[in-house]
């Protein structure tokens, strides 16, 4: 287990002083030529050809190498609604990784003005918003917006563009965890259509963490919110919770972990007691990925099991097995990106939990992944899905999720590109 390093909030300000990114020049700017080209006259002509085709803006713009990360900021990290200028760093922090780690330029949009009266998100005025500038980039990234609006804003954005649009909070954490569980099962020998799964945490991720499983097979998928599991009794369901229900007589979170294989936890820290772990079927695998601290902390974990088989998961970088949209989202960008894809479908979002599963089982680990975390890997407990610095991770999912684009018929360009490393 990797050692913790505390960061104190002096040095972590002093790392954010004059933000994080920055913009630098694609094309050389020297002489008076240089100039005319760059701007006028020449630019004259570039705009002609894109008037003619506006296709064309994919090539002789940035657009397409280029996603806004949008949010209205009532849902940012684990802080809550703390509005579009405190959550500029976040978005700034997405930047930064898609581009280290994919070569996408990802540009921050907070959008403020688009809150209803009683500060929920206003569906109507965020998709307005997006859609007015969504010209100028080749995708959309939507964050930390608020549920259950946050549904509604992307599958309207999804629609109403032809450029692809992915809410990485429902999503992203989604792709990861079945990667995660898929590679569970091939480690305990379980099918993941017999497994019993519980997810704490009734919020964009968790439901979108049940429709990937639920696509890939599982059905004994049993999820929690603060008022316990969703049940047929409840009656204070939203639509998208009903969606979910799963006859079960556990109304707790603590009746439904009895005998579960799998717990994924996408809510809040502390939440899970080291009996309700104890109460697990055999060789079970506890995924607790609230963020900065998980539902229950590894080390209570260890204790509670002592000499009994288990995996462990958190949404950390300090613990093995980090379930992190970081996996995903830059790259699943990059092959959408590069074949021009229209939307990113259920099959692009598979095709990159797939990957990166596979990935895992590779048994050459680089160098580089080995000297980032002062370790070496070997597929199994301690390793069940690949490490954010894997250079492979861009070849293996941004390939899949261009073939799936294309396969699926979203795709402008039927040429799948080829890749190599970027940061990692």
């Amino acid at each position: 287990m990797a050692v913790k390093k505390v960061l104190s909030k002096q040095e972590i300000l002093k790392y954010h002083l004059g933000g994080k990114i920055g913009l630098s020049l694609l094309k050389k700017l020297e002489d008076q030529r240089d100039l005319s080209m760059a701007y006028t006259p020449g630019v004259s002509q570039v705009c002609k050809e894109i008037e003619n085709d506006p296709e064309k803006t994919f090539s002789y713009t940035s657009k397409g190498n280029l996603v806004a990360v949008v949010t209205d900021g009532t849902a940012v990290l684990g802080l809550g609604n703390i509005g579009p200028k405190a959550g500029i760093p976040v978005m700034e922090g997405k930047a930064v990784l898609f581009k280290a780690f994919a070569g996408v330029d990802g540009w921050p949009v907070p959008l403020e003005g688009v809150l209803t009266s009683e500060g929920r998100t206003d569906v109507d005025k965020v998709v307005e918003t997006v859609k007015r500038m969504a010209c100028m980039f080749g995708g959309i990234n939507l964050e930390d917006i608020a549920g259950p609006e946050c549904f509604e804003v992307e599958d309207r954005l999804s629609e109403e563009l032809d450029i692809p649009v992915f809410h990485d909070d429902q999503w992203g954490t989604a792709i990861i965890a079945l990667a995660a569980v898929t590679n569970y099962c091939l480690i305990t020998k379980k099918r993941l259509k017999d497994i019993s799964i519980v997810i704490n945490g009734a919020g964009a991720a968790g439901l979108r963490i049940a429709d990937m499983l639920k696509t890939k097979g599982a059905s004994k998928v049993v999820i929690c919110d603060s008022k316990g599991t969703l049940n047929p009794d409840r009656k204070d369901l939203n639509a998208h919770k009903k969606n979910h229900i799963y006859d079960t007589p556990a109304k707790t979170l603590a009746d439904a972990m009895k005998n579960a294989d799998v717990f994924i936890g996408v809510s809040a820290a502390d939440c899970v007691s080291p009996e309700m772990v104890q109460s697990m079927a055999d060789y079970p695998a506890i995924m607790a990925m609230a963020n900065p601290n998980p539902e229950i902390a590894p080390e209570k974990v260890a204790k509670a099991m002592k000499n009994r088989k288990y995996i462990m998961a958190t949404g950390r970088s300090d613990y093995a097995n980090q379930v992190n949209n970081v996996l995903g989202f830059p790259y699943i960008f990059r092959g959408a990106l590069d074949v021009r894809a229209k939307k990113i479908t259920i099959g692009m979002k598979i095709a990159a939990a797939e990957a990166l599963a596979a990935l895992a089982h590779e048994s050459h680990i680089p160098e580089k992944v080995k000297k980032a975390y002062g370790r070496s890997f070997e597929f199994g407990p301690e390793y069940i899905i690949p490490k954010p610095f894997d250079p492979r991770i861009i070849q293996w999912e941004a390939t899949a999720v261009a073939k799936a684009a294309i396969k699926d018929g979203v795709a402008r360009i039927k040429k799948v590109p080829k890749y190599e490393g970027f940061l990692a």
